[in-house]
């Protein structure tokens, strides 16, 4: 009897908990560009977006090449990969413009690059604040990833250690590139 009720509880649990979505992401995230500009995620809305906090000097830096992969082969599919710098772990250059060419001379990338940006604690950019307060998800080092579908919702986080071209992640990727929006 008492097995029974549990199991009939953790079922309405799970189901209440599908029935509840996540809070939207708020439709003014941008992020300021080395190129010029800003990314305005909104406006990539019926796109998939990876967007990547990377250093240049962290021992993850070859992923560069991966993600550049990635963008190459899925791009003409909808997907964008954004690679947000960052020095919250004391591994990136001095200013965006010198990490964006230091990335296209080093690893062959020439991704869309947000400036230097600041993704864990209380000065965090929006977009990983939002992130950490309404997903509980916060970058634990560099190369941590987010998973954007094409109506803009997050359909996953990759923590650094997750090669951009395991079947860990083409296969959500490909999941979201498949989806019509």
């Amino acid at each position: 009897m008492i097995a029974r009720l549990a199991a009939t509880l953790v079922a309405f649990t799970l189901t209440l908990g599908f029935a509840i979505a996540s809070p939207a992401m708020p439709p003014d995230l941008r992020f300021d560009l080395v190129e010029g500009g800003q990314m305005r995620l909104a406006d990539y809305k019926g796109k998939v977006v990876l967007v990547v906090n990377t250093a240049s000097k962290c021992g993850f830096a070859g992923q560069f090449t991966e993600l550049q992969t990635l963008a190459d082969q899925y791009g003409d599919k909808g997907l964008i990969v954004l690679t947000v710098p960052s020095n919250d772990f004391k591994q990136e250059l001095t200013t965006g413009e010198e990490a964006k060419k230091y990335c296209a001379m080093t690893f062959g990338a020439e991704l869309p690059m947000a400036q230097i940006t600041k993704v864990k604690g209380a000065g965090a950019h929006p977009f990983y604040a939002w992130l950490r307060t309404e997903r509980g998800f916060e970058p634990s080092w560099n190369f941590n990833k987010v998973l954007l579908g094409r109506d803009g919702e997050v359909i996953d986080t990759f923590p650094a250690s997750a090669d951009p071209l395991s079947a860990w992640m083409t296969g959500p990727i490909e999941a979201a590139l498949s989806q019509a929006m």
